[in-house]
């Protein structure tokens, strides 16, 4: 009787662990809904890159270039190399001579020769009365996507510590000289 307890034994606690395991897979595959956003907001943000005769009304300038670039052109080869900062007005619609309810600040820069794409970093800064505060975003921007998603990786007053997901798409472009993005923001921690 002991030796037919002992080789069953191993084999119940080999299936035991397979009961386990096969739970646990399936468990892990189950979808988890999306939470729902705490705070949303659609906003514009429009870029007038300085083009070496636009001084009065650009809010961006090249700051760092390869070799091959200047300072007043962006580089060929889908900008590789160019370090763009930018302190754009942020409007509530797409018109850019809308009041600004704040201004978006930061930098871009290209960082592929293959494929025209930039990592960004930057911070909406509002000074309206509806919002105090600044909301802080950072990540890859594949710029050839019609929508891209950053992340919302902090933010001050109105907006202390939130985090979220922030979906980009460019609503307007002339040239290398002006472009306008619309900025759709889910926050997903509101403090």
């Amino acid at each position: 009787m002991a030796l037919k307890t002992l080789t069953s034994t191993p084999i119940l606690f080999l299936l035991l662990l397979l009961l386990l395991l096969l739970l646990g897979f399936s468990a892990a595959s189950t979808p988890r809904p999306h939470p729902r956003p705490c705070k949303r907001m659609v906003l514009y943000f429009h870029d007038i890159l300085y083009n070496g005769y636009n001084s009065h009304n650009a809010t961006s300038a090249i700051v760092g270039s390869p070799a091959w670039g200047d300072r007043v052109t962006l580089a060929g080869q889908n900008h590789f190399g160019n370090v763009v900062v930018f302190d754009d007005p942020i409007t509530v619609d797409n018109n850019l001579h809308s009041p600004a309810v704040g201004r978006a600040q930061g930098f871009y820069l290209y960082d592929k020769k293959e494929i025209f794409t930039a990592w960004v970093g930057f911070s909406f800064v509002f000074n309206s009365t509806q919002h105090k505060g600044s909301i802080n975003f950072a990540g890859a921007d594949p710029l050839m996507n019609k929508t891209r998603e950053i992340s919302v990786i902090g933010g001050t007053g109105d907006f202390f510590m939130t985090r979220g997901v922030a979906t980009l798409m460019t609503d307007a472009f002339e040239g290398e000289v002006y472009f306008r993005l619309r900025v759709d923001i889910n926050l997903y921690e509101c403090w």
